[in-house]
């Protein structure tokens, strides 16, 4: 019988937390994707921390017109310029069981034009 959606991104999302863990020199740049909104976290599961975070629900972007794709690049911009401040340059990606497609493609473009390296 054939996966849900939901079922098959969970089912994903598993088995990327069991290869990819983020350290204190790479950390983890997570994203979850809503219907509306897109979130997006670095975080060293070695220490359990959450080290910088970015939503499209951010004052700074909260006024942000344009497509869910457009404001999604905003968000990639915007993590990137907060671990470059707090001197992270090289993060592992975590989609979330989301296919790199999309919003998390234009995320990740966005982060990667602003100087973040993964």
């Amino acid at each position: 019988m054939a996966l849900s959606k939901t079922e098959r991104k969970y089912r994903i999302r598993k088995r990327i937390r069991k290869v990819s863990s983020g350290t204190a020199e790479r950390p983890r740049l997570s994203v979850f994707r809503s219907n509306s909104e897109i979130y997006v976290q670095v975080i060293d599961d070695r220490k359990g921390e959450t080290l910088a975070a970015a939503s499209s629900r951010d004052k700074d972007l909260g006024k942000a017109k344009g497509t869910k794709t457009e404001v999604s690049a905003l968000v990639g911009k915007a993590i990137a310029e907060k671990c470059i401040k707090a001197g992270i340059e090289k993060v592992a990606f975590d989609r979330g069981g989301n296919l790199y497609h999309g919003r998390v493609k234009a995320l990740a473009e966005g982060a990667r034009e602003a100087g973040l390296k993964f």
